[in-house]
């Protein structure tokens, strides 16, 4: 088994970086990674992004949304978390979660985390998760990647995941939140996360010695995972355009009195949009509906699309920033 040596925190090139070793790296050894992601949410393959995030709290404090490859509910990342993949070939393999996690497991015990395989996918410690795991195949080969909770920030977990209550119906696998925990305060011994990716990768590699199984990415290697980047997980249409169909209804009471939006997403964009409320205006809202239809289910989008619109006209004394407030907030 092989490794690939990663010190990137860029959640879109390291889903590329799995991509390409699963899909386009020549050789086809078995390979395991070990990588961190900045403050980031890593949507499941068939969810609904808008349903899995806390929109404003994505946008406030800059985290990034990316979807993975691989089915499973939406996490949150951040530097507390370590996260490793296995690439290996498909016979045997698919769906035997307790086979990668045994490995992950020993690792942990061997440093007085009472760790143990739960459920369909987890790593648990006194029956709380401290990781998930998640696969995808590609022709003969197949990914398996998990979760550590290492030192994340446990209370931004619960904020970026904690999904307004707006009436949404939708086809995406929707996320079950468990009891989470951290794994350093069972740690016989401080250790770093430096220390503890050491660890963990020589458990997993089952050699003291990590350069001897290391593989250098070369210059083809790594401008096809940029240009995975670039296509797919740096895009709108794949992060949030490829979410399932959905409707979605969003209310909010202003100045001007009450206004509800019912939405109608495909490919995540606006399909179909009723207004409705008790605000007075003077235009008829319907062609501020026309305007709508066909724009991206995204912030940016609606405001470049009603920022020169006479809204006053629509809706008396209430604002764009109150429209946006209302759909995005």
């Amino acid at each position: 088994m092989k490794t690939i040596l990663n010190d990137s925190k860029d959640p879109r090139f390291n889903l590329a970086l799995e991509e390409y070793v699963l899909k386009y790296l020549e050789d086809k050894d078995d390979y395991v990674l070990l990588w961190q992601n900045e403050n980031s949410v890593i949507i499941g393959r068939n969810q609904n992004t808008v349903e899995e995030i806390n929109t404003s709290y994505v946008k406030e404090h800059d985290v990034s949304v990316v979807r993975r490859i691989t089915g499973g509910g939406a996490v949150y990342h951040d530097l507390g978390n370590l996260n490793f993949s296995f690439v290996t070939k498909l016979k045997d393999n698919l769906n035997n979660y307790e086979k990668f996690t045994a490995p992950v497991i020993e690792a942990l015990k061997s440093l007085g985390v009472p760790a143990e395989f739960h459920g369909r996918n987890d790593i648990v410690v006194d029956g709380k998760k401290i990781s998930g795991n998640a696969q995808s195949f590609f022709k003969d080969r197949m990914l398996h990647h998990g979760t550590i909770l290492f030192d994340a920030n446990l209370a931004t977990v619960a904020d970026v995941l904690n999904v307004k209550q707006d009436k949404i119906a939708s086809k995406g696998i929707k996320s079950k939140r468990s009891r989470v925990t951290n794994i350093k305060p069972y740690l016989k011994e401080q250790v770093s996360m430096p220390e503890f990716k050491k660890t963990l990768l020589e458990y997993l590699l089952d050699t003291d010695d990590i350069s001897k199984h290391v593989y250098e990415l070369g210059k083809e290697d790594l401008d096809k995972i940029y240009e995975l980047m670039e296509k797919r997980y740096k895009r709108w249409e794949w992060n949030y355009g490829e979410s399932p169909d959905f409707s979605i209804e969003k209310a909010g009471r202003y100045e001007g009195g009450k206004v509800e939006f019912h939405f109608n997403v495909k490919e995540g964009r606006i399909d179909d949009v009723k207004i409705f409320g008790d605000f007075l205006g003077a235009r008829d809202i319907s062609s501020l509906e026309d305007k709508v239809r066909g724009l991206k289910y995204d912030e940016n989008a609606f405001r470049d699309a009603l920022k020169e619109e006479p809204l006053e006209e629509y809706f008396f004394n209430i604002t764009l920033e109150d429209i946006i407030d209302c759909v995005f907030g």
